[in-house]
Order: structure tokens, then C-alpha cells, then sequence
């Protein structure tokens, strides 16, 4: 009986971890704490890409998403100028707030890809903070390479899934 309980309960961990929202902002498509109102930022789903204070321009023109080098969490160039934008856009919206996802490719123990996913976000986390977006509106999470964006065992694909991804939310909710 307690061997049944246990896969039981592998059994149920594994079907919550394969769970995944691809509407990531938070309240969703016209869900309660949805983003309209608060700091200008457009509401319905994610938003025109076109518009400025949309999550979707974000996303898209600005970019949530920064890349590092294996085992590093050390900002590129490219990554600072992408955060610069992410600030800026922050800034001009004080209601948003937002989550910092931290993610490693599968190279590496869970222990060893979580504690790498933490030190990206919160790196992050910091450049943002350094560029004027008050801190209380950040908060991080590690996924470590719980959840990979790519899944193959070559270079393309860890490379995708080396990231830190900026997760717009709106409001205290976050």
C-alpha cells in the first residue's frame, strides 16, 4: 500500500509540473486582475503589439526574454540592452509589476540548474533595480531546467533555454 501511495504521488507531482499557462501575465484573458487600468497598460489578453502600453509590445518590440553564456549568470551587452528597454518601459508604467523567470538548459543536477536559474533572475533583478524600477515591483523564481523551451540534447537548444524571462503582471497581485 505505501509503494501504491508513493507513485500515487510521483504520479500527481508530475502531472502538475507538466502543467504550464502559456498566458503567463497575470489574470489572464479577461480574468479577474486582469491588466487594464493600472499604469496605463491596455487591457484584454496581452494587448496589440503595435501599442506601447500593451504587455504584448513588451513581449514582442521590446523583448521579456535575455539569454546567458553556459554556467554564467553574468548580463551580455545584449542582454543590458534589452533590460535598458524592459526599464525604461517599466518606468513609464507604475502599476506593472512583474516576475523574473529564472531557467538553465538540462545540463547539470536540479540543485545545481535551480541555484543558476536563481542567480540569472536575480541578476536581472538587480540591472533592473540600477536603472530606476523600484524593487518592490520585481520579485523572482527560479524553474532551473524544469521548464525548457527547446528539448534536444545539442547546443540550439540549450542555448535557447539558458534565459531570463520578464513576466509583465499588473497591480499588487503580482
Amino acid at each position: 500500500m505505501q509503494k501504491f501511495s508513493t507513485i500515487a504521488l510521483l504520479v500527481s507531482a508530475l502531472a502538475l509540473a507538466a502543467c504550464n499557462n502559456p498566458d503567463r501575465a497575470i489574470g489572464g484573458a479577461g480574468g479577474a486582475g486582469g491588466l487594464g487600468g493600472a499604469g496605463g497598460i491596455t487591457s484584454g489578453a496581452l494587448g496589440d503589439p503595435n501599442d506601447p502600453n500593451s504587455v504584448a509590445y513588451f513581449n514582442q518590440r521590446i523583448g521579456d526574454t535575455v539569454r546567458f553564456v553556459v554556467d554564467q549568470s553574468t548580463l551580455t551587452p545584449e542582454a543590458q540592452a534589452t533590460l535598458s528597454g524592459q526599464a525604461q518601459w517599466l518606468n513609464a508604467h507604475a502599476g506593472a509589476t512583474a516576475i523574473i523567470e529564472g531557467h538553465a538548459d538540462e545540463q547539470g543536477t536540479s540543485e545545481y540548474n535551480l541555484a543558476l536559474g536563481a542567480r540569472r533572475a536575480s541578476a536581472v533583478q538587480a540591472y533592473l533595480i540600477s536603472q530606476g524600477v523600484d524593487g518592490a515591483r520585481l520579485k523572482t523564481v527560479s524553474y532551473g531546467k524544469e521548464r525548457p523551451l527547446a528539448v534536444c540534447s545539442e547546443e540550439s537548444c540549450f542555448a535557447q533555454n539558458r534565459r531570463a524571462v520578464t513576466v509583465i503582471g499588473a497591480g499588487a497581485g503580482v
